[in-house]
């Protein structure tokens, strides 16, 4: 029998350290993460018992495009073929130099419901996609917009109709849709996509509890009205993000807010071709969170800082029983670490097949280490690179 006088206070604290985060830990994904899974059979027994007609309001489906006509000839049939009585599709061509100004007039030929139009690429000093919106929010014939970009595309021809069933009331202006990223090989894919599911199901997770805080432009909707009530973009005129999370957080109500995960509701993104492209989206992200209302995403953070120092002290605490030669301090940082890794890894497999997003089991504990390692990469990056959040500096002057 082992006494605590026989160990150490470095092995002490750290095996404390490990069992106070780990219920931190547990608490986080027993009770937030697991939201929107627990939620999802819920709302889909009273979609069920619900046999009065869903709202199918007129749908303004606005579409960002930048250089993009592989994606365009890929996406616009799947945007175009929508089961949906009523609904437009507009494109807005943002100074592309490829061939999708081209494509888009043959699509158009074909399909009356298709429009665009296009900001020239000699707009300045100004957020580039915020205008593009603006332009699209302006050419809009109905009050319903949805949002989403030319490198996605829906999973099912439902799309529009369970984003649009929301709208039940007139309190109703925002919903809030989920992206998935597809399925690829290789470890920087997974890793982005257990970042891009991780960050759906924590904005997901808020607006279901009633503290909508931020949004996936990918797959937006909200009314004109809230639109124009809350002058656009200006309130962000400044920086070159902020076109969805932003105008969600400051905006978006318990009240006025919905949410909306099943699977015909999601829409699936092109992978990222990069490192390069995907490190420009993160430190976009990170630029408008300093301007964030509320208290979700310290919370978030809270977890994000618990995770780390529980993998520090429960490896120190492994690392530490080994050098000491004592079994049982080694063995309660392992054990720590293994069940941990259970309730995470069966958490993400439920969330990824809700979510329709590949799964990542076997690479989870990787996967923690590197979140932990770019996510200060990344802030670094930032930091010598903050004059790009700002429009003042498109022009590179």
């Amino acid at each position: 029998m082992y006494h605590l006088s026989q160990f150490s206070p470095l092995e002490l604290l750290l095996t404390g350290t490990a069992a106070a985060t780990f219920i931190v830990q547990v608490l986080y994904y027993r009770i937030t993460y697991t939201r929107p899974y627990r939620k999802s059979t819920v709302r889909q027994n009273a979609l069920k018992k619900d046999q009065g007609e869903e709202p199918r309001p007129p749908l303004s489906v606005i579409v960002y495009a930048n250089n993009e006509s592989h994606n365009l000839k890929e996406n616009l049939p799947l945007l175009l073929s929508q089961d949906y009585p009523k609904y437009e599709i507009i494109v807005v061509n943002d100074g592309s130099t490829d061939e999708s100004d081209d494509i888009l007039k043959l699509f158009e030929n074909d399909h009356p419901h298709l429009y665009h139009t296009f900001v020239p690429q000699e707009s300045r000093n100004l957020s580039r996609r915020k205008l593009s919106l603006t332009i699209g929010v302006k050419a809009a014939r109905y009050d319903t917009l949805l949002f989403t970009r030319a490198s996605c595309h829906p999973l099912s021809d439902k799309w529009l109709a369970s984003i649009a069933r929301n709208y039940t009331t007139p309190q109703t202006s925002i919903v809030l849709g989920f992206c998935s990223y597809p399925p690829a090989g290789g470890f920087f894919h997974r890793l982005v996509s257990y970042d891009n599911l991780l960050t759906g199901v924590q904005y997901l997770s808020a607006g279901l509890e009633g503290h909508p805080y931020s949004a996936d432009g990918k797959n937006l909707s909200y009314r004109k009205a809230l639109f124009y009530e809350h002058k656009g973009y200006s309130h962000t005129i400044g920086l070159q993000a902020g076109d969805d999370d932003l105008f969600v957080n400051r905006f978006a109500t318990s009240g006025n807010t919905k949410v909306e995960y099943a699977p015909e509701s999601i829409t699936r993104s092109a992978p990222f071709d990069c490192f390069a492209a995907w490190r420009e989206m993160k430190a976009s992200r990170l630029s408008t969170e300093r301007y964030f209302k509320g208290s979700r995403l310290w919370l978030y953070r809270i977890e994000k800082a618990s995770a780390a120092l529980f993998l520090l002290s429960s490896v120190a605490s492994i690392v530490t029983g080994i050098i000491y030669n004592h079994l049982p301090t080694a063995t309660a940082g392992f054990l720590l670490y293994f069940f941990l890794y259970i309730i995470k890894a069966v958490v993400w497999e439920k969330l990824a097949a809700l979510l329709r997003q590949q799964t990542f089991t076997a690479w989870l504990p990787l996967l923690e280490i590197a979140r932990l390692f770019t996510s200060l990469y990344m802030r670094a990056y930032r930091l010598f690179n903050r004059r790009r959040d700002y429009t003042f500096n498109i022009s590179g002057k």
